[in-house]
């Protein structure tokens, strides 16, 4: 398995090991979880506006007669 080494504010890192040590689990549990949502997050937005996107009406050039004042 890839390994990824992530630097950590003191703070967040403090909060992460208490935490970790409080259930028992990994630091590492906790990462893979909060990037897999984020990554989950980050493509349904992505589809969405996407989609939003493609339901946009489009804008047609302008007239040549138009630009001409």
């Amino acid at each position: 398995m890839p390994m990824l080494t992530v630097r950590l504010p003191a703070d967040m890192e403090k909060r992460l090991s208490r935490l970790s040590k409080r259930t028992g689990r990994p630091k590492s549990y906790y990462a893979k979880k909060a990037i897999g949502e984020f990554l989950e997050e980050q493509e349904d937005y992505l589809i969405a506006i996407s989609r939003l996107e493609d339901n946009l009406p489009s804008i047609p050039p302008p007239h040549d007669d138009l630009c001409r004042g």
